[in-house]
C-alpha cells in the first residue's frame, strides 16, 4: 500500500501540527483505511494487531468528535481488557490532544482506590478510558454518567471476551445513547467478536490489515537447553542476538524475580513485572520500559497483558507456555508496524508439552543446541534513555509543553534529546537521552519551570 500522508484527512491544522511533532510522517495501513470512515461517523470493525497504529487512529477520531472541552460528562468512552492497556491508551490520547488545553482524559481501572476516581469525575471528564469492571462499578454507584457519549470504543475486543467481560460490556453499552458511533478493534475476528459487533454496532464497515505485507515479520529461534542450564542458555542467547529491547516471559512470579536478579548480575538493565507487585510499581515498570529506560523486561503473561510498546526487538520464552495461543500472543509483541522481530524459545525436550506447543504455534522450525551459542564476550546493550522524576504534576499545572520549553530554552537540550513525558497528579516522569540526564536534573534543581521551583532525581 502506498504511503498516505495525514494531510489527506479532514483534520484541523492544529491536529496536523501535533501529528508532525510526534513524528508520524505517514499513516499506517489501518489508519489510512479506517480514519476517513471514522471521521465521517461510520461504525468500524478494525482487524489489526497491536502496534499497527490503531490506538492513534481511534484516539484522533474520538478527539475530533468532542463538541467542546470541559464538559461535566464524558463524550467518549474507551473500554480496554487490562488496566495496563487502558493507561497506555490514555497516554496516547493526551499526546494527540496536547493542543487542546482543557481536554480532560480520565482513566478508570481496578487495582487503584476508587475514591480519587470519584473525586476526579466530580470535576468532569471529556474522555474516559477504563476496564469494564471498574467502569460498571462507577455506573452502579452513579458516579459516572454516559448520557452524552458520542463515541464508544472497544479495544482488543477478543481479549475482553476471553476474560469474560461480555456481560459487563453489554451493561455499559445499554447506558450509552443509541445514536452513538461504535468502533471495535480486535486482533482476531472469530464468531464471538462478530456477535459482539452485531449487538453493539450499526452497519459497521470492516477493515482488515492482518495479512500479507502487514503480517508481523518475526524470525523464530529455538534453542535446546541440553546439558546447559536454562540460565546459561538465556545469557548466551541474549549475548548472541544483542536486542536493544526484549521481553523475557516466565510462567511464575518467583521465576521472574530469579531471572531478573540473574540478568542484573550479568550487567543487563532489567525490570521485573508480575502480579505480586503493587499496581503503582507495575505501572512504573511499564512506563520505564516503554520510554526506553531499560533494555529487558521480565514478566508473566498476566502482568504483561496490554503491554503495547512500539519497538520490542525480541521476545524470549524462558518458560514455554502450555498453550499455543499464549505463545502466539507473546511473540506478537515483536515485529510490529512493519519492523522485523525476533522470538527466542528455550526448549527442554524432556517436557512433552514444549514440543507440542512449538509444533502447533510454529509448524516447521529448526532446533539449535544451546551449546553452539558462543559464550558471553561483551557487555549487554545500555538503555538509550533515562527517566527523570520531578516532584510536581497536574496539581502544579505542569504540562508537556512547559517541560519541553524549559528543557530546550533554559537547559539547552535538543527536542530529539527528550522522550516520552508522563504527568500524574503530583509527579512527572520525563525520559531524556542518558548523556544529558545529569545536566537536566541539575538544571531543574537549581533552576525553574514556569517560574516555579521543583526537585528532580533519577527515577531508577
Amino acid at each position: 500500500m502506498n504511503e498516505v500522508p495525514f494531510t489527506t484527512l479532514k483534520l484541523d491544522a492544529a491536529y496536523l501540527e501535533t501529528i508532525e511533532q510526534l513524528g508520524y510522517a505517514h499513516m499506517t495501513p489501518i489508519q489510512a483505511q479506517s480514519l476517513p470512515l471514522m471521521l465521517d461517523g461510520k461504525d468500524v470493525i478494525g482487524h489489526a494487531q497491536t502496534g499497527t497504529g490503531k490506538t492513534a487512529a481511534f484516539a484522533l477520531s474520538a478527539l475530533t468528535r468532542l463538541t467542546s472541552t470541559g464538559e461535566d460528562h464524558p463524550q467518549a468512552l474507551i473500554l480496554c481488557p487490562t488496566r495496563e492497556l487502558a493507561a497506555q491508551v490514555a497516554v496516547e490520547i493526551r499526546r494527540l490532544a496536547r493542543h487542546l488545553a482543557n481536554t480532560k482524559v480520565l482513566t478508570l481501572c481496578g487495582g487503584n482506590s476508587i475514591r480519587p476516581q470519584i473525586e476526579s469525575l466530580q470535576h468532569g471528564a471529556d474522555i474516559v478510558v477504563g476496564t469494564p469492571g471498574r467502569v460498571l462499578d462507577h455506573l452502579e454507584r452513579e458516579t459516572l454518567v454516559l448520557d452524552y457519549v458520542s463515541t464508544f470504543i472497544l479495544d482488543e475486543a477478543d481479549r475482553m471476551l476471553d476474560m469474560g467481560f461480555f456481560e459487563d460490556v453489554e451493561s455499559i453499552a445499554e447506558q450509552t445513547p443509541i445514536d452513538r458511533q461504535t468502533l471495535l478493534f480486535s486482533a482476531t475476528l472469530n464468531e464471538e467478536v462478530r456477535h459482539l459487533a452485531e449487538i453493539f454496532q450499526s452497519d459497521p464497515i470492516e477493515i482488515s490489515v492482518v495479512s500479507g505485507e502487514d503480517a508481523p515479520l518475526i524470525s523464530s529461534k529455538v534453542y535446546a537447553i541440553g546439558n546447559l542450564s536454562r540460565e546459561e542458555t538465556l545469557i548466551r542467547a541474549l549475548a548472541f542476538h544483542k536486542p536493544q529491547s526484549a521481553v523475557v516471559f516466565c510462567n511464575m512470579r518467583v521465576t521472574c524475580d530469579e531471572v531478573g536478579d540473574l540478568l542484573s548480575s550479568e550487567g543487563h538493565s532489567v525490570l521485573v513485572l508480575h502480579g505480586g507487585m503493587e499496581q503503582r510499581d507495575r505501572n512504573q515498570m511499564l512506563m520505564l520500559f516503554d520510554n526506553g529506560s531499560a533494555c529487558v523486561l521480565v514478566a508473566t503473561d498476566v502482568a504483561a497483558r496490554g503491554l503495547d510498546v512500539e519497538n520490542i526487538e525480541a521476545v524470549v520464552n524462558y518458560d514455554l507456555p502450555k498453550q499455543a495461543d499464549i505463545f502466539v500472543h507473546r511473540i506478537g509483541r515483536t515485529g510490529r508496524a512493519g519492523r522485523e522481530g525476533l522470538s527466542i524459545s528455550l526448549l527442554d525436550s524432556r517436557r512433552s508439552h514444549h514440543t507440542e506447543v512449538l509444533d502447533e504455534a510454529l509448524g516447521q522450525y529448526k532446533i539449535v543446541d544451546g551449546k553452539n551459542l558462543p559464550e558471553k564476550n561483551a557487555r549487554p546493550p545500555s538503555p538509550i534513555m533515562e527517566t527523570i522524576q520531578i516532584n510536581g504534576g497536574k496539581k502544579a499545572k505542569l504540562r508537556p509543553g512547559d517541560i519541553v520549553g524549559a528543557f530546550t530554552n533554559d537547559f539547552g537540550l535538543e527536542k530529539s534529546d527528550i522522550g516520552k513525558i508522563s504527568i500524574s497528579h503530583n509527579v512527572t516522569f520525563v525520559a531524556v537521552k542518558r548523556h544529558v540526564a545529569k545536566e537536566v536534573i541539575a538544571g531543574i534543581n537549581f533552576g525553574k519551570i514556569k517560574n516555579k521551583n521543583f526537585k528532580a532525581r533519577h527515577a531508577m
